[in-house]
């Protein structure tokens, strides 16, 4: 790794050996990322920037074979204790120890906008996906009022951490530009679970049953977050 690999990695390990999985999200907004895939039993997941391995549990509970990469080393002896069904490795996505063609499904939930080497991570990414293998990528928006008021405004942006956004034009041009096609644009769910959530009385639900995708009241753009839903195709040669 880089020097700033390292620093990024560092803090990484430091957040979770503080926080653990107070810092992320509950598992039950992780299923929704399977189901925009349309994830299918025995099929092969690779889940970029896994952190503890939410997403890789709910995958678990699909009968989706489950692996895991993270460049925390924190992150993945706590995932391995979580998920022990999983392939969990510590490594980098600029250089993904995997096979060409080794998983027919992709994620990168929340982490793409930290890469320090986009371009390289996506072609990473593409090359160890199948020849009609999917992606979901939840990504920052610029042009969101939360990034703007908290990172911009009140000066909250996690540099050491690598945080970034784009806007929704920039983002597409990135994944189509390494090989991918959009398939579908979605805002961040986590907003509307967390309604339902209060509504059910904060009783756990089936996390193996569909869920309504929640569209935005008014302009996509605002989102705080997208989530994308890519297909591979063939990057042009050189």
């Amino acid at each position: 790794m880089t020097e700033r690999q390292t620093e990024v990695a560092a803090w990484f390990d430091r957040t979770y050996q503080t926080a653990g999985f107070k810092y992320l999200r509950p598992i039950e907004a992780y299923p929704i990322f399977l189901q925009l895939l349309d994830g299918k039993p025995g099929e092969r997941l690779l889940d970029v920037a896994c952190g503890l391995g939410l997403l890789l549990k709910a995958a678990t509970l699909r009968d989706i074979q489950p692996t895991g990469i993270d460049i925390s080393a924190a992150a993945i002896e706590i995932a391995q204790r979580f998920v022990p069904q999983a392939d969990l490795r510590v490594g980098n996505v600029e250089q993904l120890p995997f096979a060409d063609g080794a998983f027919d499904m992709l994620t990168c939930i929340g982490a793409l906008e930290r890469f320090l080497d986009r371009e390289r991570a996506l072609q990473e990414m593409h090359r160890v996906l199948t020849p009609t293998g999917r992606m979901c990528v939840m990504v920052r928006n610029a042009q969101g009022v939360g990034w703007k008021v908290w990172r911009k405004w009140l000066g909250q942006q996690n540099h050491t951490g690598h945080q970034d956004a784009k806007t929704l034009e920039q983002w597409r041009a990135l994944l189509e530009s390494q090989g991918f096609d959009v398939q579908g644009v979605y805002m961040d769910q986590w907003g509307r679970q967390k309604l339902r959530r209060l509504l059910r009385g904060f009783r756990p639900r089936d996390l193996t049953q569909p869920e309504p995708v929640a569209r935005p009241l008014l302009s996509l753009r605002l989102a705080y977050e997208f989530i994308l839903i890519l297909r591979k195709r063939e990057r042009p040669t050189a």
